[in-house]
């Protein structure tokens, strides 16, 4: 049965179900801590973080716990790297390619994007959610001319301990679909990766996610900026 039809048929439960979440969930701020600037020596690399709340590291308190302090940690020793994050919780595709216009044009050699989770949230239909991606990254080659993007896939939304069934499952069903057109869609890009995370893997590995059941957290950082890490190695 097609998404559409199963989102239709599903939308008084997701009324109930969404109010709940919002009304019981916590909502965690933003950490504190340096957005830009540099850091390490060796070889000079640039580095610019797009997205969303994860990109912007909620779930811990301070930016050296999040993606970006991991992510400095991990290369600060091989690379003299100057970074910026430009990222907002609760940012769309369409909310984070806006604050990619107002960006001045420069280059950055590394370019790492997180979003989509609030697209799933809106219901999006994936078909457009690609259309979205590929203004999205046209935008990115056109302002910041990288030789690199990492692309972070959209998470699986079924696992977030605190979503409910049926909306986790129907979450869980759009980030898949809009998981294999990003995945298409990077396999036609020569200088495109794509990082994908299992939830239950980090489960297994008694990884747990912040106190939100939402966001990352700590450890689940620190293996995405270990991920991350690893490929901008390969390349610089």
């Amino acid at each position: 049965m097609p998404l559409k039809l199963i989102t239709f048929g599903l939308i008084p439960s997701l009324l109930v179900q969404g109010y709940h979440v919002k009304k019981n969930t916590p909502r965690l701020p933003e950490p504190e801590g340096v957005r830009k600037g540099s850091i390490g020596q060796g070889k000079a690399l640039s580095i610019l973080i797009l997205g969303d709340s994860a990109a912007a590291g909620v779930g811990v308190k301070q930016q050296q716990d999040a993606l970006l302090g991991a992510l400095l940690a991990a290369l600060q020793h091989d690379f003299k790297i100057q970074y910026q994050l430009e990222a907002k919780a609760g940012d769309t595709t369409l909310q984070v390619l806006e604050r990619i216009q107002q960006l001045e044009h420069q280059h950055f050699d590394v370019i790492i994007t997180s979003v989509g989770v609030n697209d799933v949230t809106k219901l999006i239909s994936p078909k457009k959610w690609l259309q979205q991606q590929q203004l999205f990254y046209a935008a990115i080659e056109r302002k910041f001319s990288p030789h690199m993007i990492l692309v972070t896939g959209v998470p699986p939304m079924h696992l977030f301990p605190a979503l409910p069934n049926p909306l986790g499952w129907l979450f869980g069903q759009y980030s898949s679909e809009m998981n294999k057109k990003l995945a298409e869609f990077v396999a036609e890009k020569e200088n495109y990766q794509l990082i994908q995370f299992d939830l239950a893997h980090f489960k297994a590995l008694d990884l747990q996610m912040a106190d939100d059941g939402f966001h990352p957290s700590k450890e689940i950082y620190q293996v995405w900026a270990k991920e991350l890490s690893n490929k901008i190695r390969l390349k610089f």
